[in-house]
């Protein structure tokens, strides 16, 4: 009976051809909005080669000097620092959490070292400047919640973490502004309204198509490739692009919910279905939700690897979260992942809190909403030290994690560039 039941399940031949025709029918409006966005900004070829040139180094720099940007100095001190080897190497980072101990790593489950959320540029550089002091590792992955046209008329605060990210050769997620709180879901406010932002609102109507259309404005202004995606209509548009032929790359967020093997198949199979010829897909990033355990990762896992996705989709857990407005405090997931980490591959640890006994104990501990906050709201109310105290803490979580998993001998990525 368990075959006869199994069966049931086999998706026929008939089902995919009413897919492929219903995406196909030139009549279908929403494939016809999309199509039309993109033909607007001149088609995929067109799209990517604009990114990419706007992504080049040395065309960031110079739209910085351009721009008289007060942070053109800072990357140029990033670039001196990299090149003079400032940063410690990881075979001096091993031997200085090790000493003399000598052991076999596992590289092949090396485990990402990621940090949440970078709000100012500023923030990058006193990181740089506390790792090369301690002999830290830096993040290889860094989250940004700003708002983006805040960053643009920045000083070219954009700009810089667009070229510091090459510098750091390490990966940046964006997040759009079309979320929600933009206003474009018309009955939530503020904090005062927080709860009603579960599940992915925030891009009702016509607003998904204006999410893609945002995306695409900052990808081929300033080569940003990937971003922060929370809404189921916005991941299927996200799909679509990259099989249009887009480069364009996504993580979903821990606000989407993913927290049982269940839903995570459903966005894998959905990866899958409209992957490249070749198995590539924009979903790059995974965030489950902060309740999983270690028995869903591995779950999870077995799934994605079995859709041929392991080596595509990053899965990406919280380790650490802001002291205030998101969780139950103490959250340190550390233990679990030291003890998941040999298990799953392409894994990264996200800290998005310092370690909450330390936390506590700041006059401002970290808080989910400060990353709402207008930049001059945070100047006039004194706020700019403490928060960078926040993310500095963070980072020390970052590197007490690397510490364990370096200690149990598997290995971490931080920005390449820096630790050869």
């Amino acid at each position: 009976m368990g075959d006869d039941l199994r069966k049931k399940l086999q998706i026929s031949t008939k089902r995919f051809k009413e897919i492929n025709a219903f995406l196909l029918d030139p009549k279908n409006e929403q494939v016809n909005a999309i199509l039309k966005l993109v033909k607007k900004y001149g088609g995929p070829e067109a799209i990517n080669r604009k990114a990419a040139e706007a992504r080049k180094l040395d065309n960031l720099l110079a739209r910085l000097e351009k721009e008289n940007s007060p942070y053109l100095k800072d990357v140029r001190w990033l670039i001196a620092q990299r090149d003079s080897g400032a940063f410690i190497s990881i075979k001096d980072y091993r031997a200085k959490i090790l000493g003399g101990a000598k052991k076999k790593f596992n590289e092949k489950n090396a485990v990402t070292l990621e940090i949440s959320s970078l709000q100012f540029f500023p923030f990058l550089i006193a990181e740089a400047r506390q790792a090369i002091a301690n002999r830290e590792l830096m993040p290889g992955r860094y989250i940004r919640v700003r708002n983006m046209k805040e960053q643009v008329a920045d000083n070219g605060d954009i700009l810089a973490i667009a070229a510091a990210m090459q510098v750091l050769g390490a990966s940046c997620v964006e997040t759009l502004d079309t979320r929600g709180t933009d206003g474009s879901n018309v009955h939530l406010g503020g904090p005062d309204t927080i709860t009603g932002y579960f599940g992915g609102v925030g891009q009702p109507n016509e607003h998904a198509i204006q999410w893609a259309g945002e995306f695409l404005h900052y990808y081929t202004t300033y080569g940003i490739r990937q971003v922060l995606n929370v809404n189921a209509g916005t991941i299927m548009l996200a799909y679509i692009l990259h099989r249009l032929g887009i480069d364009n790359e996504f993580k979903i967020s821990v606000y989407m919910g993913n927290d049982n093997p269940y839903s995570v198949m459903w966005t894998l199979l959905a990866a899958k279905l409209f992957a490249r010829p070749d198995g590539a897909t924009s979903l790059i990033g995974f965030n489950f939700a902060n309740s999983v355990n270690n028995a869903t990762i591995l779950a999870a896992s077995k799934i994605r690897k079995a859709l041929g996705l392991e080596k595509v989709v990053r899965f990406e857990h919280h380790i650490t979260e802001t002291y205030k407005s998101i969780v139950l405090q103490p959250y340190n997931r550390r233990k679990e992942l030291v003890e998941i980490a040999p298990k799953v591959p392409n894994i990264s640890a996200k800290h998005e809190g310092g370690d909450p006994e330390i936390d506590s104990t700041r006059q401002h501990p970290s808080d989910i909403l400060d990353y709402f906050v207008p930049k001059a709201d945070v100047l006039e109310k004194g706020l700019m030290p403490a928060m960078e105290r926040n993310y500095l803490d963070k980072h020390d979580a970052v590197n007490r994690t690397a510490d364990a998993l370096t200690k149990a001998a598997i290995a971490v990525l931080p920005a390449p560039n820096l630790h050869k």
